[in-house]
């Protein structure tokens, strides 16, 4: 499809989000979004991908909270000092998780070596791995007494 002006193809808001998360993951460092060690987490062999994947962190301690404040809770892995919940991909699209999550697009998690991986501590019933996002970025807001970003006031 070219543009009314002729000049190239038109993309959907969508594609171009994509593309620019390509072109920044590929620019950085190592070519993986991520300086030096970092770790792909491995979701069961029967789990389907409809929509992609990312992970959410959360510090070990506040694992235990977030569970019971979600609807669904798909995939989570965890270490000693953090947890991962595994959500569709472009979860973050203008969406700022509340620190100290991290948001892994690809579910690549930096500074985790790849030969000790965070185990899987829940698994969900069925064959998508997703906790909706936007249940897990409320219990993160609360959790973190963070103001959810849609209710901050608009500074103009």
């Amino acid at each position: 499809m070219s543009g009314s002006s002729g000049s190239g193809p038109v993309h959907s808001l969508d594609t171009l989000v994509r593309l620019g998360r390509r072109t920044r993951t590929s620019d950085a460092p190592g070519g993986s979004g991520t300086a030096g060690v970092s770790c792909r987490l491995s979701l069961p062999e029967d789990m389907t991908l409809p929509l992609g994947c990312d992970a959410v962190s959360a510090p070990a301690r506040l694992g235990p909270q977030l569970l019971p404040r979600l609807p669904r809770v798909g995939c989570v892995y965890a270490d000693a000092t953090t947890w991962w919940w595994i959500v569709p991909a472009d979860s973050d699209y203008a969406l700022p998780w509340p620190a100290p999550a991290l948001y892994a697009t690809g579910a690549v998690l930096p500074g985790v070596a790849p030969d000790r991986p965070p185990a899987l501590i829940h698994r969900p019933d069925g064959t998508v791995p997703y906790t909706p996002p936007i249940p897990l970025y409320l219990a993160l807001c609360r959790a973190t007494g963070t103001t959810p970003a849609w209710s901050r006031p608009v500074n103009v």
